[in-house]
């Protein structure tokens, strides 16, 4: 037994450390749509691709997965109450599962149900239920290490739709949005959540469905994220109020913004697709609008930017558009209003309505189709839930299901 002792160190070391293709968090791992993932189907046959496994009766929900030390989380919705869940990448294996928290209430029409897709940081997982808890589990058991209330303990104030971010790590921080006067943007140590700073925006300034993302300016971080009011930022070592951006402000704001350099690009599904650059001097930041094309409104489903073009849609088409200039390339039907994400130089397209997924290669000159998967026993929900690829698998979320499927190419 002595003799194998070292080899039985480095076969768990090498379990327990995160892959390079894993997705651990919204949006993927640099929360821009797209996956580190390689030697992929470039083509798929026309059945599509064959299923690895299927997940029943997890609960309802619209959140997506996280996949990370061959684990996938995602929160789900059983009843009033809403939990995490982990399961086996592999084998679609049950874990464990951990209350979170209480469904939000919502206003006007219902949409009941967990929202945030978990944010995974080494050993912990940080989840946000719909009403505002965001609790701290340990990835390996869902053993809660802390828990804050964003609308009790910071007066926290959200839109019709109940709490839907997914909360955003940097460093030792976490960044959330409790919204309202108080802490409209706050900064916890994610350690032990102790507030770290609280940025008073705006008393009508309330928490929307996008989530923060990084910019960086110069030598200046700042925390990016589409409230009520707009498009703000904020400095992210203060959390100073620096600038704002009104005019893709909607209904209901949703789209996580794209962070490049020092540019952002915005969308709702309203008012249409701005791009705005970031000019910081010392202390002080300014929002310079670049252009609005009412044509490229992106929302729920998001966009991607591949070298100098974009990809969204809209609530009826995908779009390409030269992402310095906003003009519109090119826009097809498809399959209608989608979400989107990237994976081995092919875009990842998902109907919310069919709930198929079409395979497309990325063209500025036109649509190119290279497979479709028609996902069985469709629920009637909207298939809101983002598609995911990591470590060779298609992850795709339609309430009570989670499926994947084998996308990685085969030795002939």
């Amino acid at each position: 037994m002595q003799a194998n002792a070292p080899l039985a160190v480095v076969i768990l070391w090498v379990a327990s450390i995160a892959t390079a293709a894993d997705w651990p968090q919204w949006r993927g791992p640099h929360r821009d749509g797209f996956s580190l993932d390689t030697g992929l189907l470039q083509q798929w046959p026309k059945p599509g691709p064959a299923l690895r496994w299927q997940a029943r009766d997890i609960g309802d929900g619209y959140s997506s997965p996280t996949i990370s030390r061959g684990r996938v989380f995602l929160q789900t919705t059983r009843g009033d109450r809403e939990f995490t869940i982990a399961l086996d990448e592999q084998t679609g294996k049950q874990l464990w599962s951990a209350p979170i928290g209480n469904v939000g209430p919502n206003k006007g029409p219902q949409y009941p149900g967990t929202r945030s897709t978990p944010t995974v940081d080494g050993d912990w997982l940080y989840c946000l239920s719909s009403d505002g808890t965001l609790a701290c589990l340990a990835t390996d058991s869902g053993t809660r290490r802390w828990q804050q209330q964003l609308k009790n303990d910071f007066a926290g104030k959200v839109g019709n739709w109940a709490y839907a971010e997914s909360v955003l790590i940097d460093g030792e921080k976490l960044i959330c949005t409790p919204g309202g006067a108080q802490a409209t943007l706050l900064a916890l140590n994610k350690n032990n959540g102790k507030p770290i700073w609280k940025s008073p925006i705006g008393e009508s300034d309330h928490a929307e469905y996008a989530s923060p993302v990084i910019l960086d300016v110069g030598k200046s971080r700042q925390y990016v994220q589409f409230l009520s009011g707009g498009v703000v930022g904020v400095d992210a070592a203060s959390g100073k109020f620096l600038w704002r951006y009104k005019s893709t402000a909607g209904v209901a704001n949703i789209m996580t913004p794209v962070s490049i350099a020092n540019r952002i690009f915005s969308s709702g599904s309203r008012t249409g697709g701005a791009l705005l650059k970031i000019r910081s001097s010392g202390t002080a930041a300014v929002a310079e609008e670049v252009y609005l094309n009412r044509a490229l409104s992106a929302s729920i489903g998001g966009a991607v930017l591949l070298g100098k073009h974009l990809f969204g849609t809209t609530n009826n088409a995908l779009f390409c558009a030269a992402f310095d200039t906003g003009q519109l390339l090119w826009s097809d039907r498809a399959v209608g209003a989608a979400s989107i994400c990237v994976a081995d130089g092919r875009l990842y397209v998902r109907g919310h309505t069919s709930g198929d997924v079409l395979l497309v290669e990325p063209s500025q000159k036109d649509f190119r189709p290279r497979g479709r998967l028609k996902q069985p026993d469709r629920s009637k929900s909207r298939a809101w839930p983002h598609p995911v690829v990591a470590n060779g698998g298609l992850f795709l979320r339609d309430q009570g299901v989670l499926l994947c499927y084998e996308v990685r190419q085969t030795a002939n």
